[in-house]
């Protein structure tokens, strides 16, 4: 069984103030966008979860710590079955680059492994499976564009007209998450911080599918602390809007930059500008918004 799962950029990312926890209350905005990880399960005979990657997987690893893997097994202990499967996941979705790679594995381990084993879970009780591994793990089950509130996982559908054509400049090294909301901390330096909240004007932008006013309406609250961590990630943002993005953006934690491109020619000419300009490791191009985790073998 196998399934396809999405990448997302935050559109919008609100960051409130630390709660006692440590954890911060957010406001955020999804789309998922078309470039793709795969998880394929097959069924095995009595020797448990076995979990092995291939594409662009550098730094991740295939043991019981690994987000899919986790999601097998927690399917498995939700239905009162034994995990036994052999998951191969195939990646695209950058490492650590903000875009939700590992959140997109478990989603499609719970997928394939809940069709692979003819569950039929319904579908809320795997959302909240889903938000037991991750904040962002629901989402990538929805798709779409959405609204995402408490840490995230609490989603509202955004209806959106249109599809936005997307290039992402995705960086030599991933940034740590946590370290990115620490420094983000820092960097506020206890002053009194406004609670989380939606742009009206992003959301003016994604329902009339309008790419200008849409890059005018980018916005993260973490932008500051991923540039203060990784200063080159300035060039790359500046580079882009030389090459006329309509917008750009630090990609959730960072450090992968997202631009809004005009059309499919000019998220191509952004894409080579980029690329040449040896800012980046790579470069990618994705339409959005694309539906979340779905079978497709």
């Amino acid at each position: 069984m196998t399934v396809r799962v999405p990448a997302k950029v935050n559109l919008q990312l609100s960051v409130g103030p630390a709660g006692v926890d440590g954890y911060h209350e957010l406001a955020t905005v999804f789309q998922a966008v078309g470039i793709f990880d795969e998880v394929t399960a097959r069924p095995t005979a009595g020797s448990g979860v076995s979990l092995s990657l291939s594409g662009d997987a550098d730094g991740v690893e295939a043991d019981p710590d690994n987000l899919a893997w986790r999601a097998a097994v927690l399917l498995a202990d939700h239905a009162g079955v034994t995990p036994d499967v052999d998951l191969h996941v195939r990646k695209a979705i950058p490492v650590a680059g903000g875009m939700a790679g590992g959140s997109a594995d478990a989603a499609g381990a719970l997928v394939a492994c809940d069709a692979l084993w003819r569950l039929q879970t319904p579908r809320e009780e795997l959302m909240a499976l889903a938000a037991m591994l991750g904040s962002d793990v629901p989402f990538m089950l929805h798709g779409g564009t959405a609204i995402g509130t408490g840490r995230g996982e609490r989603l509202t559908t955004v209806l959106t007209r249109g599809t936005f054509m997307w290039v992402f400049a995705i960086a030599d090294q991933g940034l740590s998450t946590p370290a990115v909301y620490r420094e983000c901390d820092r960097l506020r330096g206890g002053r009194r911080v406004p609670a989380p909240y939606v742009s009206d004007m992003l959301m003016q932008a994604v329902r009339a599918g309008d790419s200008v006013l849409l890059g005018k309406s980018l916005h993260n609250d973490l932008q500051a602390a991923a540039l203060t961590l990784r200063p080159a990630l300035r060039q790359v943002l500046e580079l882009g809007e030389e090459y006329g993005a309509f917008g750009s953006i630090v990609s959730g934690s960072g450090p992968t930059c997202a631009f809004v491109a005009r059309d499919d020619e000019h998220a191509l000419d952004l894409a080579v500008a980029l690329t040449a300009s040896g800012v980046c490791r790579t470069v990618k191009r994705g339409i959005g918004p694309v539906a979340g985790a779905k079978i497709v073998g």
